[in-house]
């Protein structure tokens, strides 16, 4: 089982935080929200309030198997500004460990350093802030330990990318089965 953290900020994008964690979860993968605004309570670009489960404070992310940081505005922003996630991002790449970020997030990354030379995506507009890194435009993207999703739509594929690096092709199909995830893929657009 992976130890994974998300990390929450006010203004995040409420489906790029969630689905991921509801994801994962399912997946049975150990999942904390780490909120990094001083509070457990962190509300989202759409004003919907969640509850973290830690304070950035209480948690020790030595046993981190990885790292994850949803888009949104100012929640992208407010992750960037927060001094202890930047210095806890660029040791977990130190290490090897496995990072994620969708929308405005990857930014972050960019600020860091931690895209040059790779490949990311973005949401469109952003990828000003990507750094040295090569744009894709994909809805998901992946270079090495550095997973990124272009945004809100990109969210369950880039969460089942990440669910299939801690378990199976079958358990993710059938996760994809059971949600309809893949009767969804197979539908006509409208």
């Amino acid at each position: 089982m992976a130890r994974i953290y998300v990390f929450l900020a006010n203004g995040f994008e409420e489906i790029e935080a969630l689905a991921p964690v509801d994801i994962l979860r399912r997946g049975g993968q150990e999942v904390s929200t780490v909120s990094v605004s001083g509070t457990l309570w962190v509300e989202s670009s759409h004003g919907i309030t969640v509850k973290a489960d830690m304070l950035f404070e209480e948690c020790d992310l030595a046993d981190a198997d990885m790292l994850m940081l949803p888009g949104g505005m100012p929640g992208s922003t407010n992750l960037k500004a927060h001094e202890g996630l930047r210095l806890a991002l660029l040791s977990h790449a130190e290490r090897g460990g496995r990072i994620g970020a969708i929308c405005a997030a990857p930014m972050v990354l960019g600020s860091l350093g931690l895209l040059k030379g790779r490949r990311a995506t973005c949401s469109p507009g952003f990828e000003v802030y990507l750094d040295g890194a090569e744009y894709t435009r994909e809805l998901v993207t992946l270079d090495g330990n550095i997973i990124t999703g272009e945004g809100p739509g990109a969210t369950l594929p880039y969460a089942y990318q990440i669910l299939s690096f801690f378990v199976g092709d079958d358990v993710v199909k059938a996760m994809k089965d059971k949600m309809q995830y893949t009767h969804l893929m197979e539908c006509k657009p409208l």
